[in-house]
């Protein structure tokens, strides 16, 4: 397959992430999925215990904004001292900053509002779509991309992508334990930064391509 190939496949993904991202987002507001979100929050809320409330609560704090900012700062370091790759730290804030914005403008967008039941944390602003989840597929979505470009065993690669999907999954997942959250709105988070860090792919890839042909 050309290069030209792979690079569509990142297109495909962001534009994939938005179409199921409307249909999530209709289906929320008219309450389809409704069902849904009942059936997950009694099992995932019904796993708690003493021992696994503090571990969810310590996930829910690593996608926060401080430690997202240091874990941002530190790898962005990286990339412009060690690895002198700019345009993949350029692609780096773009990806994680640009996830942010987007998710804000989305909750002012739709203005839901946090579940009331069962809250074992405190948050305040509107819930759809869940910021820790969008900007935690964002961070080690594109933290993957970038260590699978440098990285040549399988086994590696492997590892990368499987940790990635954890930590994403795991934050999400806490969300929905701690009642800050309905699944709708972490589903909603996923598919909106899929939407962004695939389009933010293609483009990269994109000049990177350009750039080299020149």
């Amino acid at each position: 397959m050309t290069n030209i190939g792979r690079t569509r496949y990142a297109l495909y993904f962001g534009l994939l992430g938005a179409v199921c991202f409307i249909i999530v987002a209709l289906l929320t507001f008219n309450r389809g999925l409704s069902g849904f979100d009942k059936s997950l929050i009694g099992h995932v809320q019904g796993l708690e215990s003493e021992a696994l409330t503090p571990f969810m609560k310590g996930i829910s704090y690593i996608g926060t904004t401080v430690p997202m900012v240091v874990l941002s700062l530190l790898i962005m370091i990286f990339l412009f001292t060690v690895l002198k790759h700019r345009m993949e730290l350029v692609l780096f804030v773009v990806a994680v900053l640009g996830t942010k914005i987007w998710n804000d403008l989305l909750k002012n967008l739709f203005e839901r509002d946090r579940p009331v039941e069962h809250r074992l944390v405190e948050e305040v602003g509107y819930s759809f779509p869940s910021g820790h989840s969008m900007v935690a597929f964002a961070f080690y979505g594109i933290l993957a991309f970038l260590l699978w470009r440098h990285l040549r065993t399988r086994t590696a690669r492997t590892v990368v992508i499987v940790l990635a999907i954890a930590m994403t999954l795991l934050i999400g997942i806490s969300r929905i334990y701690l009642g800050v959250h309905y699944p709708s709105d972490v589903l909603g988070g996923y598919l909106a930064s899929a939407c962004w860090l695939g389009v933010t792919i293609w483009l990269f890839q994109w000049y990177m391509e350009r750039k080299a042909r020149r």
